[in-house]
């Protein structure tokens, strides 16, 4: 006996294409027997964890009990970070998590959900999962054309995605635009900031931190991630900020111990190292100079960047520049699933690592 088991899901879900990851190190050594490898491909921190992280972790001894299942010690160190309540903060497993919680908590079928085109592959996903409606604003200049945004705000709209920087493109908002559609937009729009990439675009002068908007807005909600500057991104933890009663609805959608013991640890550890922060953010800026001025010499266009990665436009499907570059064991991402079938995203690696790509791509473009 046997059934259409894809039948038996729900509709939202059985329209789902899975999230595709960038290509590990393992699964390229698996497929072509390379041992030296560079990953550019997926935003991670180069630097890897710090070592007051590593210490920490070593400490953790008792691994038989379950984590605090509210993570108080990590929201009291967040608490007074963003000098809020521990009241507003919910904690994810990757900020990612929270994505999925709001769409949860306040999204269904009947609802639309607004995000830009080239933006955060999750959105789509959260937004097909619940089975509301895709409303996707074209880009302006690969960014979020924010006045579309507004405007195609109906009284369906429940919630809307803004990712400042923007995953793939590296694009972002200054602080009047963003702060402009706050104001305007409708209060029964949920409104989520994905601030992922927050540590390495803060300098720029008038990028916003919208965390200090939450008391203007109750129906704002701004994500963080310990994932990239923090260089946590296997350990898997995110929060939240937002007005109390959005943080006590998602609360009851929250999977019990979404974090774990060890992340847990590591994220309040991460917190105080504040020197492996400006280190990170350091290596980002040079990395990103570097490939910049190689770019340039190589005569290749790309999309200035405010993360840790950057979009390079070969002006043509870019499957074979990515195939000859995983041959000379360099892993950067296709973003073809983002509508960009044309552009690679590189993420800003070590010294030696960029210099690596550079020479493995200057040699394929001069062929």
């Amino acid at each position: 006996m046997s059934c259409d088991l894809f039948s038996l899901a729900t509709l939202g879900v059985a329209g789902l294409q899975p999230y595709q990851p960038g290509k590990s190190i393992e699964e390229l050594q698996r497929e072509l027997g390379l041992e030296e490898i560079i990953k550019l491909a997926s935003n991670e921190n180069p630097l890897g964890p710090s070592q007051m992280v590593l210490d920490a972790i070593a400490s953790t001894k008792d691994l038989s009990r379950y984590p605090d299942g509210n993570g108080f010690n990590l929201k009291k160190a967040l608490a007074d970070k963003h000098n809020i309540n521990m009241d507003r903060i919910t904690l994810g497993n990757g900020s990612n998590d929270i994505l999925e919680m709001v769409a949860r908590s306040f999204v269904n079928t009947e609802h639309q959900v607004i995000y830009s085109e080239h933006s955060f592959a999750v959105y789509p996903i959260v937004t097909q999962a619940v089975g509301a409606e895709h409303v996707v604003v074209p880009a302006n200049e690969w960014g979020h054309d924010l006045s579309a945004m507004l405007e195609a705000v109906t009284d369906k709209t429940r919630l809307m995605f803004i990712a400042n920087p923007n995953n793939p493109t590296g694009t972002w908002i200054k602080s009047e635009r963003l702060r402009h559609l706050l104001e305007n937009v409708p209060e029964h729009v949920i409104v989520l900031v994905d601030e992922a990439y927050f540590e390495y675009a803060s300098a720029e002068e008038h990028y916003p931190d919208s965390s200090l908007w939450l008391d203007d807005f109750s129906n704002l909600i701004v994500t963080r991630t310990f994932s990239k500057a923090y260089g946590l991104a296997g350990l898997r933890v995110g929060y939240g900020l937002s007005h109390p009663d959005i943080a006590n609805l998602l609360n009851r959608v929250r999977q019990p111990f979404n974090n774990n013991s060890l992340a847990l640890v590591a994220a309040e550890t991460a917190l105080q190292d504040e020197q492996y922060i400006e280190r990170s953010v350091s290596v980002n800026q040079n990395g990103m100079q570097e490939l910049i001025k190689a770019f340039d010499e190589l005569g290749l266009e790309f999309i200035p960047s405010k993360g840790n990665f950057i979009c390079v436009d070969f002006k043509q499907p870019t499957d074979s520049v990515f195939q000859a570059l995983l041959k000379a064991g360099v892993i950067v991402r296709p973003v073809a699933n983002y509508g960009m079938p044309n552009h690679l995203r590189i993420s800003i690696g070590l010294e030696s690592e960029n210099i690596r790509f550079i020479a493995e791509l200057t040699k394929i473009m001069t062929k």
